[in-house]
């Protein structure tokens, strides 16, 4: 069974970028020595943030745009077996052109 899912208001799903595996020198990165990246490419985005008097902002970040994000931000969460992680508008801090 495949589920579908979508964000909420100013809330963004995203899929981390793999990173390289080697060094520039040539070293190979052992899995445990490895870091999160910190990049990823967006799937899917929400209809907006609600403002206080009640209009809604549309998103800056659309689908498939790749995007730079803090260590910190977002919320992980495994479906079908796949990792993905969940993050507000704000937690965004660059979109790679």
């Amino acid at each position: 069974m495949s589920v579908t899912f979508r964000p909420l208001h100013d809330r963004i799903i995203v899929q981390r970028l793999d990173e390289e595996q080697k060094t520039s020198s040539g070293l190979i990165i052992p899995d445990s020595a490895k870091e999160k990246p910190h990049e990823a490419r967006v799937l899917k985005v929400g209809s907006g943030k609600i403002l206080d008097d009640g209009t809604r902002v549309p998103l800056e970040v659309s689908e498939g745009d790749r995007v730079l994000f803090g260590k910190y931000s977002g919320a992980e969460v495994k479906i079908d077996g796949q990792d993905y992680l969940i993050l507000r508008e704000d937690e965004i801090l660059a979109i790679i052109d």
